[in-house]
């Protein structure tokens, strides 16, 4: 057999050894448990105070320009529907509206315009 064949046998039974006395020591040494002091040790993360609706339904209002449409409609907060292929948006009561399916929806027409957006002709 080759020196350095039996070398690495013997360096290997030697790691092996390390190992399992590695693996005793820490079986009989239990791990130290954290101390628990029944008060949370992190900051809140709502810092302020938020209004809670008693009655009525949840209306959600977005500051953003613009919104993704939801299952393929706009939200009654994004009214307007914006064609990304044609840069044209589209308002309700318009006669393409109801067939047009939104890839932006916008709250106001002056949002879809700052985005490049023109309206489209009734």
């Amino acid at each position: 057999m080759s020196t350095a064949i039996s070398r690495v046998l013997r360096f290997s039974g030697l790691a092996a050894i390390g190992a399992i006395t590695v693996g005793i020591v820490r079986a009989v040494r239990p791990a130290p448990k954290p101390e628990v002091t029944g008060v949370a040790s992190w900051e809140p993360l709502v810092t302020k105070e938020t209004p809670v609706r008693t009655s009525g339904p949840v209306q959600f209002v977005s500051t953003d320009p613009w919104v993704e449409p939801i299952d393929g409609a706009c939200p009654a907060s994004h009214p307007i529907k914006g064609n990304d292929g044609s840069r044209i948006f589209h308002i309700p009561g318009g006669s393409s509206y109801d067939r047009t399916i939104p890839e932006r929806c916008y709250a106001r027409p002056e949002d879809a315009e700052a985005d490049g957006y023109r309206q489209a002709k009734r």
